[in-house]
């Protein structure tokens, strides 16, 4: 598991530039983010998905349920910014059976939360 230092817990806005220093540090043009969609914030910049849910239920008390992996693309617009894809979605026990978000209203929570929290 990667240390949490490299895991900034996003509570309040931050630019799409500071995203992409995020990515570039990481995987280049691609930032791992896991979302909480009770409390609206979300955990970036792990290694792994599972490593940002478990930073978020251990600082943050999120729940199972409440977090969500998505990829994040800072130098894509529209459709092609979030990616619904992370093996933490498997969630039989909520409904979710594969690696995608299929939950439409969850799909729209994510995408509201993130952007309010990531600005041009």
């Amino acid at each position: 598991m990667m240390e949490n230092k490299d895991i900034k817990i996003i509570t309040s806005p931050i630019s799409r530039a500071d995203l992409a220093v995020f990515a570039h540090e990481g995987y280049g043009d691609v930032i791992k983010a896991v979302v909480d969609i009770r409390q609206g914030i979300m955990a970036v910049g792990g290694e792994l998905h599972a490593d940002e849910e478990v930073l978020l239920s251990e600082e943050r008390g999120s729940a199972r349920a409440d977090t969500w992996g998505i990829n994040l693309y800072p130098a894509e617009l529209g459709d092609g910014f979030i990616e619904f894809d992370s093996m933490v979605n498997i969630k039989p026990a909520f409904g979710n059976r594969s690696r995608a978000v299929e939950n439409t209203v969850i799909q729209k929570t994510i995408r509201e939360i993130v952007g309010k929290l990531v600005t041009s």
